[in-house]
């Protein structure tokens, strides 16, 4: 493909930033940037030190391979469906395994979709997030040129630039339906995730506790059924304590898990049959397809459930680190797990009848309590997997505005990536709880789990190719050859599943599109909300003029208006002034944003600037936090915000059209006067959305009933902001949009 050379590079880079310079002022922004030119320390978790990764890389363990760990308890009997024809079967279904896991599990996401993290953050929001950051995609116009002065905006890209990346970024930026796409599938990406979270715990524990038959014939289905309902209820009261406290207490359990199965697989590889290594070879693949095609292609089905947890591996990054994520999987998990499949086929070599219960009838007699017991805690901790993955791409979707509001709590002031959503935490209890109950087994909730976890797959491929071509300029036959060898791969994973749609695979479906409508109408409402907003902005006149009434009172103290646009006034200033005749002697207009990066440095949280007349002490101000950082608390954010300011008033003598280093002592003591004389009062709107007379009913449907009904059951602004009540004012403000 022909490559630009590097005064195409140049002028192309010039191009683009030539519309928006950095150290200029926009007239509407009404915002001077804040010299930010630090360096760029990239906190990447990857800066750790080795005792830090090696400590991580055991947290994970009992973390985020639960569900890949516990696969050996379902996945030979969907596999073998009917029964085992021939020992030449086994070789093939165990070849198809090791592969699978060879060319998913490590090639995929331990080594290459690992490498797409958002510094140090993944899923699919941070991977849609690094497509916005790079190209102006995001649907919601908060980008400013201010952004990319900050440290861990700027991407590390190749030099070397082609012609089609330029294409396709272009393509993206000009079409509305491509960045409606972008969005949907990021969307749908998550839906899926949480559908994950769902599923894992209940067919983990299920498969689990169903080794009871082996053992007590007289407990059914139902008490099983029940008995894995109120493991499921224990499981989610532990959340609330956190990832890293939960990490510590299941790590060692689940380092105990791997050992054991494998050490069990070398014990059954050596006492039934040894030549089951000759499964490493793909031509026992081959051969097997060529043998019984349709058996090998529904066989598809249950040998995909060996990859469960592989999308959590990534989903859970922001807990842990790449370096932390490779070590433990290449170490400990991988070598376990490829132990226990081929301990399995060594023992059904021998044993055929016993394949739909393989993994207890594998375990030789004087472990199966302790392996029962082990398999129970360790189904108990895969379903950790997908909850805390859960609880960190929720995070990410509620800071960029396609999540209705919920309590983000975080556990860990160490590890900012470790979070607890008590809302998700209840949804998903009372689902798995409901899912149990409606699927009672196992075996049959394996078709809707296997088409959830490749439908993440393929999602996150879809993304993974766009970053691949954009941002790494990956070279066309390698992004080819990832398309048609392991894009195939899920796409035949797929296929397979869907055919059994009818038998369950309907569940994720159904499932997701709940999500994505209810998450799809929340980012329609905000957008529109927002435009409203800034088709109304209050002009520097009108701000002078009301600044400039003698009959506005003027108190002491300092007012933060609240608002969600970065580009201007919100008409809360002048709907607020209308209603209460009465200014504080200081107005800071404050707009958080959400930049589309994991976090941003303190020295960089806040841009300062002042608003016309420059004279009468009103500034405008853009608190920016990356998706996956903590709110400060009132007492620290409100010290922060008045040092900067007064920071920002020395540093900027030209913009009161003085040299005077006295004048702007003064204004900073005035700063101070006014803090100590009146109070820090946080002003807020209540912004009721409404469909503007001529709407569509549609349009109706969703903004005045759907949208306006989520609006009222979540969180409000001033909880998310974490805004003391005592010092907080509102007014109320219909939005027509």
């Amino acid at each position: 493909m022909e490559q630009l050379d590097e005064t195409d590079t140049e002028n192309y880079e010039q191009n683009q930033h030539s519309k928006s310079p950095i150290r200029k002022r926009a007239k509407n922004d009404l915002i001077d940037i804040e010299d930010s030119s630090k360096t760029n320390d990239r906190n990447s978790s990857e800066n750790v030190g080795w005792v830090t990764v090696l400590k991580l890389a055991f947290q994970s363990i009992g973390i985020v391979y639960g569900d890949i760990g516990t696969s050996p308890l379902y996945v030979l009997p969907g596999v073998f469906p009917s029964g085992i024809q021939s020992n030449d079967d086994l070789l093939g279904g165990l070849s198809l395994i090791i592969y699978s896991l060879i060319i998913v599990l490590l090639l995929k996401y331990v080594f290459i979709v690992l490498t797409a993290n958002d510094n140090g953050d993944g899923g699919t929001f941070a991977m849609y997030s690094l497509i916005c950051r790079y190209a102006k995609v995001s649907l919601i116009p908060t980008q400013q040129a201010e952004d990319r002065n900050v440290s861990n905006y700027k991407l590390d890209l190749p030099k070397r630039r082609v012609k089609l990346a330029y294409a396709i970024r272009s393509l993206l930026e000009k079409s509305q339906m491509a960045k409606q796409i972008l969005l949907f599938i990021a969307i749908l990406g998550t839906s899926m995730i949480i559908g994950d979270g769902v599923l894992t715990p209940c067919i983990s524990v299920l498969s689990a506790v169903e080794g009871l038959e082996r053992s007590a014939s007289s407990l059914n289905a139902d008490i099983i059924m029940w008995i894995s309902v109120l493991i499921l209820v224990l499981l989610f009261q532990f959340q609330k304590f956190g990832t890293d406290k939960v990490a510590y207490t299941f790590s060692p359990i689940l380092m105990v898990w791997f050992l054991s199965i494998g050490m069990i697989g070398i014990y059954n590889f050596a006492v039934h049959d040894s030549t089951v290594i000759k499964a490493f070879n793909p031509w026992y693949v081959i051969q097997y397809f060529k043998k019984s095609p349709k058996d090998a292609y529904f066989s598809l089905g249950g040998v995909v459930l060996c990859l469960t947890g592989a999308e959590a591996l990534f989903a859970d990054l922001g807990h842990f680190n790449v370096r932390a994520i490779r070590i433990s999987t290449c170490s400990v998990v991988f070598p376990s797990i490829v132990l226990a499949y081929m301990g399995q086929i060594s023992y059904l070599r021998k044993h055929p009848m016993d394949v739909q219960n393989a993994f207890y009838r594998s375990i030789p007699k004087p472990m199966y309590w302790p392996m029962f017991v082990l398999a129970v805690l360790a189904a108990i901790i895969a379903s950790q997997a997908l909850i805390s993955a859960t609880f960190s791409i929720v995070q990410q979707s509620v800071a960029l505005g396609c999540f209705p509001r919920v309590k983000v709590v975080h556990t860990s002031p160490q590890y900012e990536g470790q979070v607890y959503v008590p809302e998700i935490n209840t949804l998903l209890m009372i689902a798995c709880v409901g899912v149990t109950l409606g699927f009672k087994s196992s075996a049959a909730m394996g078709h809707a789990y296997g088409i959830a976890v490749v439908f993440g797959f393929t999602l996150t491929s879809f993304f993974l190719l766009l970053i691949m071509i954009m941002i790494w300029k990956t070279h066309p036959i390698f992004v080819l050859a990832y398309a048609f060898t392991i894009g195939a791969i899920e796409f035949i994973f797929l296929s397979a599943l869907l055919v059994k749609f009818t038998d369950g695979g309907y569940f994720p479906f159904v499932f997701g599109a709940a999500f994505v409508m209810v998450m799809y109408i929340w980012n329609y409402g905000y957008r529109l909300k927002y435009k409203n907003e800034l088709d109304n902005m209050v002009s520097l006149a009108k701000v002078e003029e009301i600044t400039s009434d003698p009959k506005i009172s003027r108190l002491p103290g300092i007012a933060l208006f609240y608002a969600e646009v970065v580009q201007g006034i919100s008409p809360i200033f002048t709907h607020f002034v209308s209603n209460v005749p009465a200014l504080h002697s200081v107005l800071v207009f404050v707009s958080i944003k959400t930049l589309p990066i994991s976090k941003v440095s303190p020295e960089e949280r806040f841009m300062f600037g002042r608003v016309e007349p420059y004279d009468r002490a009103i500034f405008r101000c853009i608190v920016r936090y990356g998706y996956r950082e903590a709110r400060e608390f009132a007492n620290s954010f409100e010290e922060m915000l008045v040092d900067r300011l007064k920071e920002f008033i020395l540093d900027h003598p030209q913009e009161v059209e003085t040299e005077s280093h006295t004048k702007l002592e003064r204004e900073v003591e005035f700063i101070d006067a006014q803090l100590q004389e009146g109070s820090m009062v946080y002003l807020m709107g209540e912004n009721d959305v409404i469909c503007a007379k001529g709407s569509s009913f549609t349009k109706r449907m969703v903004i005045d009933y759907a949208y306006d009904w989520l609006r009222r059951c979540v969180r409000q602004p001033e909880e998310t902001f974490l805004v003391p009540r005592r010092k907080l004012v509102k007014v109320g403000m219909i939005n027509e949009v």
